[in-house]
């Protein structure tokens, strides 16, 4: 029998509507369930080691180095940090765990920052857990053929496809050699998408092996949530050594970025139903005793040299130690107090500052006010007369002067005796006094055949133009136009 081809279309829509529906019903069921474990199990009981973990502020000791850990290559621990390799070329560098891990269940949390300056960023980093520690090697500063996982962290895209940054899961029994062209996509055991460099807060990696599922959960970097995990990737029915080494490396190529590890923090996972091992079974009783005595004995010895310094020096007294460090509350007073006297500091340099200002104004002003008052018609009325040709002597005088001086050279050979003559009239006198200054000639200028003044007043400003005067045209200087306004000269 035949099928209608009107009907068919309909069939396949309502098929990939149903299709869709149920797919979308999957992966919210599958969302609800966390990683490596299903609805009725109950989460495995975790216990922080600390022998297999560093983290801040107080990470490297006073001889540079890490607490249960040791670093190699180009590697430098600090404070807060341990910066893997710094953004320097072909550099590389690592940390590993200085005694072997035996748990049967484990969960990783790397706290990290992958920082650079260019567009582009290379190699990366990896976290290990092999059976040897890979102090050198090529695949991201660690040995190749290693037994065991690393989580790599790849910001180079070496095969031009596109895919980085990216996070990859390669596995290894101690023969196989890193595909470095293809960025280990053809050994990888899973795989994901991430942007993690250049972002504003720490990246967040939580890596956990659980009943041989391998989960890789990250934090994005772009929120201070230190839950906000997303799902990266899973591996099942994995198979890792009994025991083996924790470590982390990175390494840099022709292009160069700051891998900084801010914390590793293990912790152990109990199943649910048994009984945790407690912290005493780890370390036999033997040794705990053996621990135990000597730590009496250094403690008696202690206190008789506390004794002998007592007697020794009677009037020293031993500092307390809660007076050596600060409390929290303490700090933040300390920290509102420098700011509040940073501020104010801040504020009495404006001060100083504007109180030049002010003092050298208030200067000028004076010195302005004082040659206003000196040379302005302040005369009385009987006496006009006799104060205009005083004027006109004084500023016959005061011309004849400067243009003798223009003439000799006195004024450096900046500008000429025309240049001092226009700007000390224009600088010195008032508008009253301008037309007693047009009938007295300098002889310099009187030279150069001017027929008039080179000084004329129109619209508030003085200026000289080619056309106005001759001596300026005569002397080369007509395109200077000098003008005068609001006692101020521009």
């Amino acid at each position: 029998m035949a099928v209608s081809t009107a009907r068919r279309p309909a069939a396949i829509g309502r098929v990939l509507i149903i299709t869709f529906l149920t797919a979308i019903i999957f992966r919210c069921g599958v969302a609800d369930v966390a990683p490596g474990a299903s609805t009725s199990e109950e989460l495995p009981h975790r216990r922080f080691e600390y022998k297999y973990s560093f983290k801040g502020p107080h990470l490297s000791q006073t001889d540079g180095g890490i607490p249960f850990w040791i670093h190699t290559g180009n590697a430098i621990p600090s404070a807060d940090q341990v910066r893997i390799t710094p953004s320097l070329r072909s550099q590389k560098g690592s940390v590993w765990t200085k005694n072997k891990v035996n748990f049967a269940h484990w969960e990783a949390e790397v706290t990290f920052r992958v920082s650079g300056r260019g567009r582009m960023g290379a190699d990366g980093l990896a976290v290990w857990f092999t059976s040897e520690q890979g102090l050198d090697g090529p695949v991201y500063g660690a040995a190749d053929q290693w037994n065991g996982v690393g989580i790599f962290f790849d910001s180079f895209d070496n095969d031009g496809k596109k895919n980085n940054p990216s996070i990859v899961v390669v596995g290894n029994n101690g023969k196989l050699v890193y595909d470095h062209q293809n960025d280990g996509t053809t050994q990888a055991l899973g795989t994901c998408l991430r942007d993690f460099r250049n972002k504003p807060y720490p990246i967040r990696a939580k890596i956990s092996y659980y009943k041989r599922t391998l989960t890789v959960m990250i934090n994005n970097g772009f929120t201070p949530d230190r839950d906000d995990y997303e799902f990266c990737t899973k591996v099942d029915n994995m198979v890792l050594p009994g025991d083996g080494f924790f470590g982390i490396s990175a390494a840099t190529g022709g292009l160069a970025d700051d891998h900084d590890v801010l914390s590793f923090l293990l912790f152990t996972l109990t199943e649910p139903g048994q009984q945790p091992p407690p912290p005493e079974s780890e370390i036999p009783k033997e040794e705990k005793d053996k621990y135990q005595e000597e730590f009496q004995n250094f403690q008696q010895e202690l206190d008789k040299k506390k004794e002998e310094f007592q007697k020794e020096h009677p009037g020293v007294q031993g500092e307390q130690i809660d007076d050596m460090y600060e409390n929290v509350n303490d700090r933040e007073i300390r920290q509102v107090f420098e700011g509040q006297n940073q501020i104010h500091l801040e504020i009495k340099q404006l001060h100083r500052q504007l109180a030049m200002i002010l003092d050298e104004q208030r200067r000028y002003v004076s010195v302005i006010t004082t040659e206003v008052t000196k040379k302005g018609p302040n005369a009385e009325s009987g006496q006009v007369r006799g104060g205009v040709n005083a004027n006109r002597y004084n500023m016959q005088h005061t011309v004849n002067t400067i243009c003798n001086n223009g003439a000799s050279g006195q004024f450096g050979g900046y500008f000429s005796f025309s240049h001092a003559l226009v700007i000390f009239i224009l600088h010195s006198f008032s508008r009253q006094q301008l037309k007693t200054v047009e009938s007295i000639l300098c002889p310099n200028v009187l030279s150069l055949h001017c027929s008039r003044s080179c000084i004329i007043y129109t619209y508030g400003r003085y200026r000289a133009s080619q056309q106005e005067c001759g001596c300026l045209s005569a002397s080369g200087l007509y395109n200077i136009c000098i003008k005068y306004k609001y006692n101020w000269l521009l």
